[in-house]
């Protein structure tokens, strides 16, 4: 299973915000290149940046901030947030991302959707925030009347390869992740998961791993110490029992 330690850009910083609350903000810090860095240090192979001003706005606000992370870090980067055109996701892989990631451009404009996945293939995951299992848009400030699970089922037969799925109530909490949620989709043959939000220990990324997801993203955890970027890895690395 791959791990993506999360790097949230707000203002060129690196924030976490509690269950996407752009009023909850806590900035780690005032250079994200150096966290990155720190990140390649530790072990990792993969990144997942989020552009939550571009979220939230819908404009391309932290490009310099990303290309300057790819540029020195070579790792395999996915990109989010505000993607809704095809040229910003031209922009993003011409910059050497290797996955943007589509959010609410993939539920609001699926023939948007259909034609990036016909285009650039596995390089298109959409990112499914579930809110009571319901999918949020629009930087989890509304939410749909689409079903979560259905979503990914639909996002399947489109052609759509990976799914990153949140559970928005265990994001940024410390308290554990959805692990029935994934439990259940994980069963959508063809469809790979990434999990995300709310993975505090060991334990549950060796969970999330058994029952067969594809990757995992690390974020507040990480951040506040409660799980150091490097025993991660070496778990997974060691393949051992949870």
């Amino acid at each position: 299973m791959k791990l993506f330690p999360a790097i949230d850009l707000l203002g060129a910083q690196a924030v976490r915000l509690l269950q996407g609350d752009y009023n909850k903000v806590t900035v780690y810090s005032p250079d994200p290149v150096q966290v990155a860095c720190s990140f390649a240090q530790k072990g990792a192979k993969y990144l997942h940046l989020v552009d939550l001003d571009g979220a939230r706005a819908g404009e391309c606000e932290n490009f310099e901030t990303i290309r300057a992370i790819i540029k020195a870090t070579g790792m395999y980067c996915e990109v989010g947030g505000g993607i809704r055109t095809e040229e910003r996701v031209k922009a993003y892989l011409d910059l050497g991302a290797k996955r943007v990631i589509l959010g609410t451009a993939a539920l609001k404009d699926p023939d948007f959707l259909a034609r990036m996945v016909a285009r650039y293939g596995e390089a298109i995951a959409v990112g499914v925030d579930a809110k009571n299992g319901y999918v949020a848009t629009d930087g989890w400030k509304q939410v749909s009347a689409q079903e979560s699970f259905a979503f990914c089922e639909t996002l399947c037969q489109m052609g759509v390869k990976t799914v990153i799925y949140t559970d928005i109530a265990k994001d940024g909490g410390l308290s554990g992740t959805n692990l029935a949620a994934y439990q259940k989709l994980v069963t959508i043959q063809g469809l790979n998961i990434t999990a995300s939000g709310g993975i505090t220990t060991t334990t549950e990324l060796l969970a999330l791993k058994q029952m067969g997801v594809d990757a995992a993203i690390l974020g507040k955890a990480l951040y506040a110490g409660a799980l150091r970027l490097e025993d991660a890895v070496a778990c997974l690395e060691e393949g051992g029992t949870a």
